[in-house]
């Protein structure tokens, strides 16, 4: 099998590029390197450096597409608002143009941001979302929802065998120390001694999934038909307030936890129902966030 990933250079890419190559899969990474970087990609991954925004002219058969690429961090997409919504729009559509012309499965990676702050709780698939599409965050959120009907509408007009994945809040190895996101930045300040930055109360919650049960549940969705959108993400519910004292924690750190203010549409709550993905894909995750954090604090630290 012959697989591309878009944006295989980044945090999650790098993962899906790993768990394919131990399944003797040939790998090509598609990747622009300007939020991922070449150390991330394993050796016997073959690299094409490309801007998925602009056509994908790749030579040979392709099997299947894993389509990653956008910036994902806050501290990337507010950085990089249009690119951020030329990669959702135009590299969604010359993503989903590959498979139409290579007749490959393509599998496009959403996000659990499509449901904004949510009225509806826990978040299913058949939910339509609640989300400004004028505040900061829009330019990711409506990239995504944007790439969503993108996705439908190559299924619809051309036939393509395509799947979404709704990716909710996902953690491990190789998120970089100041990308903006929350694990990662709690770690750097535990690990410095500094104060933890819990924005607002800290009440809001979120669900928090290891990389490697996120990457199991992607490769499931590879090797099925669905059309989805299918959440992929861990159910369990924690308070950031709780998720920074956990930090304290397995770190061993002195530091404090400090309140800031507020970031604009922060979502209140956030937790998937997943009873699609453990009945079409059999997939659940198994990691819990106390192994997790611990796991990935010593990768972390090292």
């Amino acid at each position: 099998m012959r697989v591309v990933v878009t944006g295989g250079a980044g945090f999650l890419g790098s993962h899906v590029c790993d768990a394919l190559l131990r399944e003797d899969a040939q790998v090509v990474c598609v990747d622009d390197f300007r939020t991922g970087s070449r150390d991330n990609v394993p050796n016997g991954v073959s690299v094409v450096a490309a801007d998925v925004t602009r056509p994908l002219d790749l030579l040979g058969p392709v099997d299947l597409i894993v389509h990653l690429a956008c910036p994902a961090s806050p501290a990337d997409y507010l950085r990089m608002p249009v690119d951020t919504l030329r990669t959702g729009g135009f590299g969604t559509y010359h993503a989903l143009d590959l498979a139409r012309r290579k007749n490959a499965r393509i599998v496009v990676a959403s996000t659990s941001e499509v449901y904004g702050d949510p009225e509806e709780h826990p978040q299913r698939e058949t939910y339509w979302g609640h989300v400004n599409p004028i505040g900061p965050r829009s330019v990711y959120d409506e990239a995504k929802r944007f790439g969503e009907a993108m996705t439908m509408a190559f299924r619809a007009e051309h036939g393509v065998d395509a799947g979404i994945v709704r990716i909710f809040n996902t953690y491990g190895p190789r998120m970089r120390a100041r990308d903006g996101r929350m694990i990662p930045t709690f770690l750097r300040q535990a690990l410095a001694g500094e104060p933890l930055t819990v924005h607002g109360d800290g009440l809001q919650t979120r669900s928090l999934c290891y990389v490697s049960d996120l990457v199991r549940g992607l490769l499931a969705m590879a090797r099925s038909d669905h059309s989805g959108p299918i959440n992929l993400g861990n159910p369990a519910e924690v308070t950031v307030l709780d998720v920074a004292r956990k930090t304290i924690e397995v770190t061993g750190s002195s530091s404090v936890v400090r309140h800031v203010e507020s970031m604009v549409d922060d979502p209140r709550r956030r937790r998937p129902d997943i009873s699609l993905a453990g009945q079409i894909l059999r997939w659940q995750p198994k990691v819990a966030l106390e192994d997790g954090l611990r796991s990935f604090a010593r990768e972390f630290a090292g």
